[in-house]
């Protein structure tokens, strides 16, 4: 027994590792972005640099990592297709990509846990989602605050084209 933990803490703090150099990555992409607007070079490492880090975190069981960035990877996969990647969403991935940092440094690395609430998380990924297609803000701000997923439709939206915006799931913690 104490072999597969010492195998796990070794593969948590490779993931650890890895994960930064990813972070990095990531950090890259956003540079490049911010100099060129919507690059397809740089999206597509961005895709998938956050793709590798949510295989190699669920492959752990790393979950809430793993759900952040897969949250965060959903959003920015449409955003390719148009000119979505630029001012105020650019911003809001810097601020998403900083929290994903914080994530990845307080990482217990006996135990691969990470305890935080989901409230800023949510609260980013809602700002990049509406930074990237105003009309569909993932949550309004009560479920922001109470972490549910919100069902109701969007403020901006007219009365004729009121439509519920797309629910963000937050991630289920194990405790």
């Amino acid at each position: 027994m104490m072999a597969n933990d010492a195998l796990h803490d070794s593969a948590l703090q490779d993931f650890l590792i890895d994960a930064q150099v990813l972070l990095t990555k990531a950090e890259e992409c956003l540079l490049h972005l911010q100099l060129i607007d919507n690059d397809p070079d740089a999206c597509h490492c961005l895709n998938d640099t956050l793709a590798t880090l949510v295989e190699r975190a669920q492959a752990l069981g790393l979950v809430e990592v793993a759900s952040y960035s897969q949250q965060l990877q959903a959003l920015l996969t449409p955003a390719q297709a148009q000119p979505a990647l630029q001012g105020e969403a650019l911003q809001a991935l810097e601020s998403c990509l900083t929290l994903l940092a914080w994530q990845l440094e307080l990482i217990d690395p006996h135990t691969g846990r990470l305890s935080l609430d989901t409230e800023e998380q949510v609260q980013l990924l809602d700002t990049l989602a509406s930074a990237l297609s105003p009309q569909e803000a993932l949550a309004c701000a009560s479920c922001i605050e109470t972490r549910h997923t919100c069902e109701h439709p969007a403020p901006s939206l007219t009365a004729s084209a009121s439509v519920p915006s797309p629910a963000l799931s937050s991630p289920i913690r194990d405790n």
